[in-house]
């Protein structure tokens, strides 16, 4: 991806709190580097500036705007698949009539918390992290950022930090999972990727086929069956879809009586506790769920066949994280004759569309191929300690949060069968826990270490095709706490905060590394600050 923004960004950002002197004179240094300026970035900021108000921030995003995900999808439909209760900020109280809230709605959201908190002033547009290397001898971490100017000029910079984390998700923004497909330069339509939607892509009156049956796909075939001649949802296997109303009436009539903060307390807890009480209730029952599940889409789409054929997948509920279509516009959609779903396999492309296994073809003027997303670690950036690159996938993660072998370093990962949000928001106040610990221990690093061998697991327990391509890469969680990545909302807030920092994270005194602290202040700097690195 060709990250377009004015340098100059950088320079304009709000940097209060910065120390040059802290590393070499002419290199910036900020207490704490924030990489994202997404929905989880800007909570990271909030928290990080109320609960550890004398450390100085900065958010180092690679796009010209925020918002993240929710600024980079633009197709048709695009909304949350979690309701804005939980999916909002718990210090943010979600307005909108909308539980399951469009795309443009969310990223307007995202962007008024972060101007209501002056965090817009803490983010540096056009700005990508290409190295991150920690130093043992002065406990600080130095990045590399590169600046990529309107013309496409690049530059680079050098800032150091004492604390890294990563609020870039586990994304790959400049890729999606694109299949390979025979004949495809053969079709005289249009063929499209949800991540990279034109603007000036027009499906009115048009065939579609849409290639998937995960969220992205649910959201697009009634989104477009609106205006176009007909949308076809093609799908090697079915997924589980549930209905939900668009809007929470319990929750209006809780808004209407009580104080915005508390009614957003109230729905968000009444939230939490529906989707746990959900989730376990499908992973225990999971017979019981798979009846449950059928039984009330075969109510709302009034075809039984289908139900069976097209919505009834092989695997039980939540294997696979399931989708949410408020007020069934997908169901709705098939009913009308809109749309339907043709559960088959890809033969080949041909000139009208595509041409099925089964032999029959779709013919189609556009196809979007919905095939899924692709995981990448800590939104590329590739952690160095003492010039060796990290490897990953031996290292185990700490309350979901931090890493084995890399010190001073937290990741925020969300939830696979909640909200985002709650984990991130979990995981960025244990980062100023963490802060804090450091500061009145006068600690200069700390790196969680395990006391004894763990058993080794997938960091995400999906079954997802898009989890299952890369999660080799990514670190590990352990069998038991605090190395084990739990999906419980209600144990993590109940255990994350209380969590004895002395037992599992080994630190380093501040008084070890002030001389090599103040020897690296006096060597000159590298020409272009680039020495050592490896592009992320």
């Amino acid at each position: 991806m060709t990250h377009t923004a004015d340098s100059s960004t950088a320079d304009t950002a709000d940097t209060t709190g910065s120390d040059t002197s802290a590393g070499h004179a002419d290199v910036e240094h900020i207490d704490v580097v924030i990489v994202g300026a997404g929905l989880s970035g800007v909570g990271a900021a909030y928290r990080l500036q109320t609960e550890c108000p004398e450390r100085s921030y900065a958010i180092i995003e690679a796009r010209q705007s925020m918002g993240g995900t929710w600024d980079l999808f633009r197709y048709p439909g695009v909304r949350s698949d979690s309701d804005m209760f939980t999916l909002g900020y718990a210090f943010k109280p979600w307005r909108e009539s909308k539980v399951l809230a469009d795309g443009e709605s969310i990223l307007s959201y995202i962007k008024e918390t972060a101007a209501e908190f002056g965090i817009d002033r803490r983010i540096r547009y056009g700005t990508k992290v290409v190295g991150a290397d920690w130093s043992t001898a002065t406990a600080r971490w130095t990045v590399t950022l590169e600046h990529t100017g309107q013309d496409g000029s690049r530059t680079r910079s050098t800032v150091t930090c004492d604390f890294l984390y990563s609020c870039a998700g586990y994304y790959d923004y400049d890729q999606g999972h694109a299949p390979e497909f025979d004949g495809v330069d053969s079709f005289t339509g249009t063929v499209v990727h949800p991540q990279f939607w034109p603007e000036d892509l027009d499906h009115t009156g048009k065939r579609v086929v849409v290639i998937g049956s995960g969220a992205t796909a649910v959201t697009l075939v009634p989104a477009m069956a609106a205006s176009a001649a007909h949308v076809t949802m093609l799908q090697r296997t079915p997924t589980w879809i549930g209905s939900l109303p668009s809007r929470d009436r319990l929750a209006d009539g809780i808004r209407a009586v009580l104080p915005a903060g508390a009614a957003h307390r109230v729905v968000r807890t009444k939230n939490i506790l529906f989707t746990i009480g959900l989730y376990q209730f499908c992973r225990r029952s999971p017979k019981a769920a798979r009846r449950l599940l059928t039984g009330l889409n075969k109510r709302i789409v009034k075809d039984d066949q289908l139900v069976a054929d097209h919505l009834t997948p092989s695997y039980d509920p939540w294997d696979q994280r399931l989708c949410a279509v408020p007020d069934a516009d997908l169901f709705e959609a098939l009913k009308k004759g809109e749309a339907e779903i043709v559960t088959d396999h890809i033969d080949r492309f041909v000139p009208e569309g595509i041409r099925l296994k089964s032999g029959r073809v779709l013919e189609a003027d556009v196809v979007v191929t919905a095939t899924g997303l692709q995981l990448l670690a800590f939104g590329g950036i590739a952690p160095r300690v003492d010039g060796q690159p990290v490897e990953l996938k031996r290292q185990f993660v700490w309350r979901g949060a931090m890493m084995t072998g890399v010190p001073n370093f937290a990741v925020c990962i969300g939830y696979t069968n909640a909200s985002w949000t709650l984990r991130a928001d979990l995981t960025s106040r244990l980062v100023c826990k963490v802060l804090n610990h450091m500061r009145e221990n006068d600690y200069a690093a700390v790196e969680p270490r395990p006391t004894s061998t763990l058993n080794e697991r997938p960091l995400l327990d999906l079954a997802s095709g898009y989890v299952q391509r890369s999660i080799d890469a990514f670190p590990r969680q352990g069998d038991r706490s605090p190395w084990k990545v739990r999906q419980n909302y209600v144990i993590d807030a109940a255990s994350t905060m209380r969590t004895n920092l002395r037992r599992t994270l080994s630190p380093t005194p501040l008084s070890a590394v002030r001389r090599a602290r103040t020897a690296a202040a006096e060597r000159p700097v590298a020409a272009g600050g680039e020495k050592g690195w490896r592009s992320a």
